[in-house]
């Protein structure tokens, strides 16, 4: 684990974003508080499967009622 200053943080900020991908990386402000960076991995999910529906709706019934609104405005 690696500690840096807030100043330190700043001038190097590319650098300590690509070092957090190895081990842990902290910056530390004048008041104490700590602050811990680490890479987020990807989602490769598609941003519209989602997991709490699980409803039987054919595809012919969703682009039924996609057609309908449709009709309507």
């Amino acid at each position: 684990m690696k500690i840096y200053t807030y100043s330190q943080a700043r001038e190097k900020l590319a650098d300590i974003m690509e070092e957090s991908k190895n081990e842990e990386v902290v910056i530390r402000r004048r008041k104490g508080d700590l602050f811990s960076i680490a890479p987020k991995t990807p989602s490769r999910r598609s941003p519209f499967d989602v997991p709490c529906l699980s409803k039987k709706i054919a595809r012919k019934d969703i682009l039924a009622a996609i057609r309908e609104s449709r009709k309507r405005a």
